[in-house]
């Protein structure tokens, strides 16, 4: 039987992947998180195999949190779940520690295949990003968009402000101080080009980094 923890911050897209994954036979929903604190508390309680991971949960990027499970438990095994698309935060996902990555849109039977994979020690990606992952990872493009310049805690930072936070709020749900918000944002300006928050904004609108 494969242990899985979910972790999402939406209830109902949890329960949803509990129905999900409860129909398999060798599948078990052994603990679900709303938080990242209570993702962690759930992983140093008991053992898991796979941790299906939001890339958000609340205003807590998913990435660092991966960082910190690899970290913590290297041997544990994350699929991150996203509404993003593949572009935007697959590779850094990889990078990071996953074992794969899945839009929420895909079928049912995709992210029970892609458990299944995971669990056996392998990776899973679609076609078309693995062939991008190949090509791509190692090797900084000039030619890349602005917000692909950023750094992990950067973007988080970056879509943070985007999404009409002040350096304050940021802060305060980062578990940061002031002064390294605003250093980041700083750094944020100088890689992007951007001249305030008004143009992140419309840039993170612009390109669906919500």
């Amino acid at each position: 039987m494969i242990r899985i923890a979910i972790a999402d911050d939406h209830a109902i897209v949890r329960k949803g992947l509990r129905q999900i994954i409860s129909d398999a036979p060798d599948l078990s929903v052994s603990g679900e998180a709303a938080s990242a604190d209570e993702l962690l508390t759930l992983l140093r309680a008991r053992p898991f195999d796979i941790v299906v991971l939001d890339v958000t949960l609340g205003m807590r990027n998913g990435l660092e949190l991966l960082k910190h499970i690899k970290s913590e438990f290297p041997r544990l095994r994350v699929l991150i779940l996203s509404m993003h698309s593949e572009e935007l935060f697959a590779i850094r996902a990889m990078r990071a520690g996953a074992s794969g990555y899945m839009q929420k849109e895909g079928a049912p039977e995709e992210l029970l295949a892609a458990i299944r994979r995971i669990a056996a020690g392998k990776t899973w990606l679609s076609e078309a990003m693995a062939e991008n992952l190949a090509s791509t990872i190692g090797r900084k493009d000039p030619d890349s968009l602005p917000h692909e310049r950023l750094t992990d805690r950067e973007l988080e930072v970056f879509r943070l402000l985007g999404s009409g936070n002040t350096v304050t709020d940021i802060a305060h749900a980062l578990n940061l101080s002031v002064k390294t918000v605003s250093t980041h944002r700083t750094r944020i300006l100088a890689k992007t080009g951007l001249h305030d928050n008004g143009q992140i904004v419309q840039y993170v609108f612009s390109h669906q980094l919500q």
